[in-house]
């Protein structure tokens, strides 16, 4: 017993110790929670909710499957023995090139920075006076057509950081109504409303525009309102940070807040129109820093050709290559959902240096190539923890069992190296060393937008252009405050993520008072 004791301490210290660098932020926004404690692997377990970041449950990655042994996504093949070629259950032992980069922040800010110079990193003085240009251009030819606005004076760069600190604000107080600010209501607040009234608030919403007019180069493009601020953000993106080798592909929590969904009437929700947009990223799996974005129209024109795609296996395919089209030759290690998991899809990767470990579904993958065998379940009892293994070349596909089956592609680790699932209560379950790195890296993820989804900006224009310009500047809020964690400034102030969104509502207003409320 004592021996056995000693051999499930030493694998815990293994497990713990390979992923070390989870941890850099594993209460990355400074709060303490039920979520947030000294281990960061979760259950894959089937009654658990290690796949919610799917948009699926346990049942698509097996337990569901038995229905029909034929059935398939798209690009299946129903011919057993065509499938079955070239894949053996002889394994061999494979390793990962050493990633070929370094990670962190680009640039050592000082301990007096402040969280305006950090959100500036993402959007600077000069993007911001580009809206400046374009609102006050805006503003001009619509009143050239429609009539003068006695009321309307051009905008300010120091009004527009105000009206961004106003917006901003409402994911501080989680506030759907920006206007509320200037009520008299629970929400308002008149220590920020004093800096600019209401009325004038509404003259600069009323004709707010990053492009005011199409670009006679511009095209169709659905996006192109603002689509200079995308190309700048994905630019600030990538030069103020280097992610770790292992990241994930997948789309972040972006729906709305359940809280106000809960209390709203039927009326109210009709109205509220769906998502035009889908919002993909590419993100560190050790910081949750986003490090490139791809947002993709689901009605209308839109680049690459992506709105004409109708499979959607097909089109999450190449939704990836977009989001690691900057990542050849560097050995990252590249985590991806059932949609975008495909083996052609990893063995194109893998001619580019890049490596892969994606959860399967029948019906959500794209299982050409794959074994048939290892795609539906066997009747036989299985005991949790068991697993079969197939391999081809140095791809692996793995068959888990832990109240379900779940099923892994995988070049990225070795099919010969085991790992433990570590449960908080019951211990732990035996698995394959890819299985432990996916549940460890996309549970921290899945951490992560359980608290991002707190303090997206709730402000909820009509516009699809406007809705993906907020939830962008949410984004370089966040990765803003991970740098601020991971810099001298946060050894000075310890603010957590609600203080940090507190004090750059208030540097954004220019406040000689900017310390946050304790």
């Amino acid at each position: 017993m004592a021996e056995c004791g000693r051999r499930g301490l030493s694998l815990l210290e293994e497990a713990r110790s390979r992923y070390e660098s989870l941890q850099i932020s594993d209460d990355v926004f400074g709060e303490s929670g039920d979520d947030s404690s000294e281990n960061p692997f979760y259950s894959t377990t089937g009654d658990s909710n290690s796949d919610n970041y799917t948009e699926t449950n346990p049942d698509d990655a097996g337990a569901g499957e038995t229905r029909s042994q034929s059935c398939g996504p798209p690009g299946s093949v129903s011919n057993g023995q065509a499938q079955e070629e070239g894949w053996s259950d002889s394994l061999q032992d494979l390793s990962v090139p050493h990633y070929q980069d370094t990670h962190g922040p680009t640039q050592k800010m000082p301990a007096t920075a402040t969280a305006m110079d950090f959100f500036q990193l993402f959007v600077p003085d000069n993007v911001i006076q580009n809206m400046v240009t374009q609102t006050n251009m805006y503003a001009k030819k619509y009143q050239e057509r429609f009539g003068s606005d006695e009321g309307w004076t051009n905008v300010t760069l120091t009004e527009m950081k105000a009206f961004l600190g106003y917006v901003t604000s409402t994911g501080v107080n989680r506030c759907e109504s920006v206007l509320s600010i200037w009520s008299s209501g629970f929400f308002s607040n008149r220590s920020i409303a004093l800096k600019m009234s209401q009325a004038r608030f509404e003259k600069i919403l009323k004709y707010f525009h990053v492009v005011a007019f199409r670009s006679s180069q511009g095209g169709s493009q659905g996006l192109y309102k603002i689509q200079p601020f995308l190309d700048s953000l994905q630019q600030s993106l990538a030069s103020s940070f280097r992610p770790s080798q292992t990241q994930v592909l997948h789309e972040p929590l972006i729906d709305e807040d359940p809280v106000f969904i809960s209390t709203c009437t039927e009326r109210e929700l009709r109205k509220r129109k769906k998502r035009k947009f889908s919002l993909w990223v590419r993100q560190c799996s050790s910081t949750g820093f986003i490090c490139q974005i791809y947002v993709h129209l689901k009605e209308g024109p839109g680049p690459d050709g992506l709105d004409t795609l109708k499979n959607k296996p097909q089109l999450h395919s190449l939704v990836a290559k977009q989001l690691c089209q900057n990542l050849a030759g560097r050995n990252a290690v590249i985590f991806t959902g059932p949609s975008i998991t495909s083996l052609n899809l990893f063995q194109e990767f893998e001619k580019q240096g890049i490596y892969c470990c994606g959860l399967l579904s029948t019906r959500k993958s794209d299982c050409t190539g794959l074994p048939q065998s290892m795609l539906i379940n066997t009747e036989a009892p299985q005991q949790r923890g068991q697993s079969h293994i197939r391999m081809r070349g140095n791809m692996s596909i793995i068959n888990w069992y832990n109240k379900g089956n779940f099923r892994f592609l995988t070049n990225a680790y070795s099919p010969t190296k085991e790992g433990v699932i570590i449960k908080r209560k019951s211990g732990e379950i035996p698995c394959p060393l890819a299985v432990e790195a996916f549940a460890a890296h996309l549970s921290y993820i899945c951490k992560y937008d359980d608290k991002y989804s707190k303090y997206f900006i709730f402000h909820k224009p009509n516009k699809t252009w406007q809705q993906v310009f907020w939830l962008t500047i949410s984004i370089a809020i966040n990765n803003a405050y991970i740098l601020y964690k991971m810099s001298d400034a946060y050894h000075s102030k310890r603010y957590s993520r609600a203080q940090f969104g507190e004090r750059l509502v208030k540097e954004l207003l220019d406040m000689d008072d900017c310390s946050p409320t304790q």
